[in-house]
């Protein structure tokens, strides 16, 4: 099937339209793919003399916003895929299920002996992507997933690996239908984290990876490797992978999962070639799989049309007079020594933990959005429901994309009618904007780097938020849920994220997590070397408080073990008999309300890394 022929009629256009007419790329469908490849990939012009086009997925949430459940049923009907190979099918859904809202079908529809996950879960998929909105079938997706892993069970011994930035989250899902351990490439270095490989990904704007697992031991395991990006070019990146895990930790089989294989007939000739080679089994597993055929001259083509576009649909740099953003307190409340991420490891008996943690936080979310007054068109403050449901977006950072995914999709079920919700991601890849229904990316945010640039191996460079600016007044977010693991204390001012999301919306409610540092063997002796060489000079007045620095001094004493609380009359009695000093002694403690600890953890969150660096 070629590219756009296969959207329902009366429909918007396929959103790869204009740059297929503009470069002559033609993107097919193999007769027996799950879904058509038109239905998850649409097309945008990159900046980059590599690659002219980008494929942009429409089930990813990087580039395109999109309801967290249908990005969470691809992303685990990849993983059920994925586990039926590594299987033999033993996994297959036995007895029978009703599925409600399955595709082209009022009511339910019955799914008798053992299921097709293939041929259902596909069914379900493009019923989601077409409708107007696919809550509905993106859960009956997600549910026919679960129990498809409930039949299954786990592989034993097979371990996950994600790319970054774009497949973290893809490759978390698949982790999870797998019931497998995980980890994602990493374009940080993390300070006392030392690589244990790295491999090139020539086509990216952002080329190295990096693996920074806290337990090498993890990349150890007898059993399959599963690779997993978003879409599969041409294999050379995962050769490249392979490669550099095959050196030092040999396995016998892998396995890559991609949402769209488009490779030629010579790629994957490359790819067998490759297992010959090594003595090993390379599969590949993809949701849709056809062929891209790209003109010779794309490239040159595709840098001239980059070069005459302008950006489409430009954010103000400030909020428009009397339309101020209300930027809420920033919210906490991730449980500590959970990983918000496979940047060191992701074990396989956490996912349970990390689900809870998301309906968690998002049940608290929605409890703030519900409460807070809602802004009329005159921007005057009212407390009756909106006309409209509200359209809200929660935003992931760079490779921080599974965290706000799970978070999204609670919270679209929390909201349920009362809210749209969507989500997509920030990015570092630079992409033209086209204002054009069949185009891919209508607008971009630009602004500088959230991390340190000291822990980027590419150096900071301009990010993007894509998507996210919409000049339709029925399409635009009232609310922006940015989820990061970064203080944003610095990028608040007009060219900062913060600044430039407020700029576009209604209310910016941020959620900050912790960004997981895990012990291992060493670790902490070297990141305490390296920090000790490297320590500020303590922060005094007038910068930090009002009293000179020759007045006060830090004392800081370990009260661990100290019977601290004590009735007021015992410890009065005590400070003026010079027994105890004020600050060795509290009052009995009431239990503070949910809302005193909300404002507590809220005012934590902003102050923690000052605090912190006064302290060290």
């Amino acid at each position: 099937m070629t590219a756009g022929t296969g959207a329902p009629a009366g429909t918007v256009p396929w959103p790869g339209r204009w740059v297929a007419d503009a470069l002559g790329v033609v993107v097919e469908s193999d007769p027996d793919s799950p879904v058509p490849v038109a239905d998850l990939v649409g097309l945008a012009l990159r900046r980059n003399p590599r690659r002219a086009h980008l494929l942009v997925s429409t089930v990813l949430g990087k580039h395109l916003p999109a309801d967290p459940r249908l990005v969470y049923g691809a992303g685990r009907l990849l993983g059920a895929l994925v586990a039926d190979r590594l299987t033999g099918g033993r996994s297959d859904i036995a007895g029978t299920a009703e599925i409600a809202g399955t595709a082209g079908t009022a009511g339910t529809a019955d799914i008798a002996g053992t299921a097709d996950i293939a041929g259902t879960g596909g069914a379900l998929l493009r019923s989601a992507l077409r409708a107007a909105e696919p809550a509905e079938d993106a859960r009956c997706l997600i549910e026919l997933c679960d129990r498809h892993r409930a039949a299954g069970g786990p592989v034993p011994g097979s371990l996950v690996i994600g790319y970054a930035e774009t497949a973290t989250a893809l490759g978390h899902c698949v982790a999870e239908s797998l019931a497998a351990d995980y980890l994602h490439s990493t374009r940080r270095q993390v300070p006392g984290y030392r690589p244990v490989a790295g491999f090139d990904e020539e086509h990216s704007h952002a080329t190295r990876h990096l693996l920074l697992p806290a337990d090498p031991g993890l990349l150890a395991g007898p059993g399959p490797l599963v690779l997993v990006d978003d879409e599969l070019s041409t294999g050379q990146t995962v050769l490249n992978t392979i490669d550099a895990l095959h050196r030092d930790w040999p396995r016998q089989r892998y396995l890559i999962a991609t949402l769209v294989d488009l490779r030629s007939a010579a790629d994957r000739a490359r790819l067998a070639r490759a297992a010959d080679r090594l003595g090993v089994q390379i599969e590949v597993v993809a949701l849709a799989s056809g062929r891209l055929r790209v003109p010779e001259d794309a490239a040159a083509v595709g840098l001239r049309l980059a070069a005459g576009q302008t950006p489409a649909q430009p954010a103000p740099a400030q909020p428009a007079p009397g339309q101020p953003a209300r930027l809420n307190p920033v919210l906490t409340g991730w449980p500590a020594g959970l990983a918000e991420s496979g940047r060191h490891g992701f074990t396989a008996g956490s996912h349970a933990a990390f689900e809870q943690a998301s309906a968690r936080l998002a049940r608290v979310i929605a409890e703030r959005l519900k409460a807070g007054r809602l802004l009329t068109p005159d921007h005057s403050r009212d407390t009756d429901p909106p006309e409209r449901a509200r359209r809200i977006l929660v935003l992931g950072c760079e490779e921080l994309m599974y965290a706000p995914l799970r978070i999204g999709a609670a919270l679209a079920d929390e909201l349920e009618g009362w809210a749209t919700v969507r989500y997509s991601s920030t990015t570092r890849s630079p992409v033209v904007a086209v204002d054009d229904p069949g185009y891919a990316i209508r607008s971009r945010l630009s602004f500088a780097s959230i991390d340190d640039p000291a822990d980027l191996i590419d150096g900071p460079g301009p990010r993007y938020a894509y998507n996210v600016a919409d000049p339709a007044p029925d399409q635009r977010f009232s609310d922006i849920v940015l989820v990061t693991d970064t203080d944003l204390t610095d990028h608040r001012g007009s060219t900062g994220l913060v600044g430039q999301l407020a700029s576009v919306t209604d209310h910016l409610h941020v959620v900050r997590l912790p960004a997981y540092r895990p012990a291992f063997p060493g670790a902490q002796r070297a990141i305490a070397a390296e920090e000790a060489e490297q320590l500020p000079d303590p922060l005094t007045g007038p910068d930090f408080g009002s009293y000179p620095a020759a007045d006060v001094a830090w004392l800081l004493t370990d009260l661990s073990g100290a019977a601290l609380e004590a009735p007021t009359e015992e410890r009065e009695e005590a400070i003026q008999s010079g027994g105890a000093h004020y600050a060795e002694s509290l009052p009995h403690e009431y239990q503070p309300s949910a809302e005193y600890q909300q404002l507590f953890a809220d005012t934590l969150a902003e102050s923690a890394d000052r605090l912190a660096h006064a302290v060290g």
